[in-house]
């Protein structure tokens, strides 16, 4: 194995890692908002999303952006939270094929009764995460990459 081979394998035991610990926490926060909120964590980012935004509305596109989804699946994820009332789809006015997704107050209310279940979830299986010798230096520079952002 010569030095770049060597250099290829280290970045792939980082995505490894990675990969490791999205799954951990991505499997602790679905079963937690399942439970409680009825709610993906899919779903849980679109509301939060949604929430975030002045006037707590969003292009699909950006949605789709912001899930990292297809544009496909975030229209059928769009469908699947707009039939259930959190949210609802406005056309824009200065463009007739842009669509804008908006939370309603159904939708504000079930994620600030999530919130609180995902945040303590979140937590707990990051100090479970911080117990995994090959984990915890990648969680503990998480506060460190959102400094930088």
């Amino acid at each position: 194995m010569g030095i770049k081979d060597d250099a290829v394998e280290v970045r792939a035991q980082g995505w490894r890692t990675l990969a490791a610990l999205h799954g951990l926490i991505e499997g602790e926060l679905e079963r937690a908002l399942q439970a409680k909120s009825k709610l993906s964590v899919v779903e849980y980012t679109v509301l939060d999303a949604l929430s975030r935004q002045d006037g707590w509305h969003m292009r699909m596109q950006q949605l789709a952006r912001a899930t990292a989804l297809s544009p496909s699946a975030t229209t059928r994820l769009v469908n699947r939270l707009e039939d259930r009332g959190l949210l609802t789809r406005i056309l824009c006015d200065d463009d007739r094929r842009g669509i804008y997704t908006e939370l309603t107050a159904s939708g504000n209310s079930l994620l600030a009764e999530a919130r609180p279940v995902h945040d303590a979830t979140l937590e707990r299986a990051l100090d479970e995460a911080m117990a995994i010798p090959e984990l915890a230096p990648l969680v503990d520079a998480l506060p460190r990459l959102h400094a930088r952002t």
